[in-house]
């Protein structure tokens, strides 16, 4: 893959990238570029592959596992994977967090496959025992208060278009 000389974030998530073209020119003999969308979740903001993991590191500190001793393929862990990933996009991706953050980040994402676990629960029961019910308000209270850690915050979400902005977009009426 050739080198990336420019990355803009498009609309929607999308990232725009360009790459030149080795052996084609424009008409005017300027080097021809390909441009690309890609939305954020590709392959190509993964890891370059091409780098060997550092043997004198644990797999868990590499990434290749989440837990010592347990199979990567069961649902449990595959969850709580794209629950750190969505995380971790959250606050910028790996490179733009801490080891601290990371590791509130796995934490909160244990917290919420256990939580998402005892939700299944109550459905197929159609009820909650006293016990789950207390075990519940208590994981939750501690996942929030995780999350407030690494900011999360709420979001003031955009209904529409203020009075006096869609007034603007009327039509003006016809004078007699």
């Amino acid at each position: 893959m050739l080198e990336n000389t420019s990355q803009r974030q498009g609309i929607a998530g999308l990232r725009r990238i360009q790459y030149p073209l080795v052996s084609a020119r424009n008409r005017d003999d300027s080097p021809a570029i390909m441009t690309v969308e890609t939305s954020a979740q590709s392959s190509s903001d993964r890891h370059v592959v091409d780098q060997p993991k550092d043997r004198q590191r644990s797999r868990i500190t590499n990434g290749s596992a989440l837990l010592p001793g347990v199979d990567g393929r069961s649902a449990w862990i595959r969850r709580c994977k794209d629950i750190i990933a969505a995380h971790l996009s959250d606050l910028g991706g790996e490179a733009n967090t801490s080891a601290a953050e990371r590791s509130i980040i796995r934490r909160a994402s244990v917290l919420t496959v256990e939580l998402e676990r005892l939700e299944a629960r109550f459905a197929v029961a159609g009820e909650a025992n006293t016990d789950d019910l207390d075990l519940y308000q208590r994981t939750a209270g501690n996942l929030r208060r995780l999350l407030e850690a690494v900011g999360i915050e709420r979001r003031a979400r955009d209904v529409g278009p203020t009075l006096s902005q869609y007034l603007t977009t009327l039509p003006e009426e016809p004078t007699l």
